[in-house]
């Protein structure tokens, strides 16, 4: 069985969806302010290598784990679970627009489900 990596298209896959990824977040009022700060370049390459690493297509994800990574975000700006959902609806919206399965969507949001509450800090 291929991973969820592999099923999404690999490399250019991910790297496509994450870039269209970041041009809805940047525009979402619900969302856009936890970025303003953000060197987006480091953070799209960032999120690359950790979707690449969360799909299952391979292990060069060195950064922090969620819940430090998200913490200064839940306690200075109240990142809480309407952004979290946000993300998610971004994020299966981009992969909709790519031509993404229904199945492989609910795989992929399945799998953020996973990091939810560490990101959340709960």
């Amino acid at each position: 069985m291929s991973t969820l990596y592999e099923r999404l298209g690999g490399a250019g896959a991910v790297d496509l969806a994450v870039d269209k990824f970041y041009d809805k977040v940047l525009t979402d009022a619900r969302i856009k302010h936890f970025f303003v700060n953000t060197d987006m370049a480091k953070q799209r390459h960032h999120q690359k290598l950790f979707l690449t690493y969360a799909f299952g297509g391979g292990n060069g994800y060195n950064g922090r784990n969620m819940r430090a990574a998200h913490a200064h975000l839940v306690d200075k700006m109240g990142l809480d679970e309407t952004h979290f959902n946000a993300v998610v609806e971004n994020l299966a919206s981009t992969l909709t627009e790519l031509g993404v399965s229904d199945e492989l969507i609910g795989e992929v949001a399945a799998v953020a489900a996973t990091v939810k509450t560490d990101v959340l800090g709960l």
